[in-house]
């Protein structure tokens, strides 16, 4: 019997406009999204760019001081200027009373500077017209919330699993590598968003999982990029004489190094991953040991 195949370079050109257009929106929006990490995470530590501290104090909190504190330092920085910002935080520092915080002015400066994002209306933002709001996060920082991560952990998993459903099932289609090597390629975003969201609790629980977060958020971008280019690249270029001629030695160099980067990953989900699980089990007994 012989068997049907759709190939993604003999695709009609309406289907391939289709895919391309959800490939080229989908890519925007992930740029978007690095972007809003930038503006949010990786501020926290007050300097521009990701690092590992910026990941340690969004999740498991900067405990040297409390969250209003380094809001002001991180991401909220500039939003006061300086002598504003120094009265906030002497106030905090001298017991964040609610009689001073209006003889002080500090309510007037909350009004001016504060008010026009963190209202009632601002959803998952704190409402910075109440004081018992302002009063919370005069305590000390200890990062995301069990109920924040919840709420975002799930909103991920289902939000971005439906994305790369949709990437992967047009990858398929590829013919730059054997089943085996699309099934891994196509397999491996899944596992990094899934050591991506379990990340997110190891490090609310122990600042030494936040380099797990680079790594599997890293993998993933990687796993995505791969796909996406390989799916464009089939779609339109596959037979044009700049990028590679069918069954040329150009051809095979870019198979032989689509190969050598899926073994990387086959070697980092065999060997790599079943290691992480096991520091994971080490460290949640070590948390655990503490708590006790």
């Amino acid at each position: 019997m012989s068997s049907f195949k759709i190939t993604l370079n003999e695709l009609d050109t309406p289907v391939k406009v289709l895919f391309s257009g959800y490939l080229t929106t989908v890519a925007i929006g992930y740029l978007f999204a690095l972007i809003q990490i930038l503006f949010t995470h990786g501020m926290a530590d007050g300097k521009v760019g990701l690092s590992i501290d910026d990941i340690v104090y969004s999740y498991y909190g900067n405990r040297s001081g409390t969250v209003l504190e380094n809001k002001l330092a991180g991401s909220m920085k500039g939003k006061a200027n300086e002598q504003e910002t120094f009265k906030i935080i002497q106030w905090i520092r001298d017991g964040a009373e609610k009689d001073e915080y209006t003889e002080q002015g500090i309510d007037k400066i909350v009004e001016a500077k504060c008010v026009m994002c963190h209202n009632e209306a601002a959803g998952s933002l704190p409402d910075f017209s109440k004081f018992e709001n302002i009063e919370e996060v005069t305590e000390e920082d200890d990062g995301a919330t069990f109920s924040s991560l919840t709420r975002v952990s799930h909103i991920h998993l289902f939000g971005i699993s439906f994305i790369f459903m949709f990437v992967g099932l047009i990858f398929s289609f590829s013919t730059t590598a054997s089943s085996k090597y699309k099934s891994i390629a196509i397999g491996m975003p899944y596992a990094f968003l899934i050591i991506d969201i379990l990340s997110w609790w190891l490090t609310k629980l122990h600042p030494m999982f936040a380099s797990l977060i680079m790594v599997a958020g890293g993998g993933m971008g990687v796993s995505f990029a791969f796909m996406w280019i390989v799916s464009i690249k089939e779609m339109w270029f596959m037979d044009k004489g700049w990028f590679c001629e069918a069954e040329s030695g150009c051809r095979d160099r870019a198979k032989r190094l689509f190969k050598f980067v899926i073994k990387a990953v086959e070697f980092t989900i065999v060997t790599v991953v079943p290691k992480l699980i096991e520091l994971a089990k080490d460290s949640f007994a070590f948390v655990y040991k503490k708590m006790k």
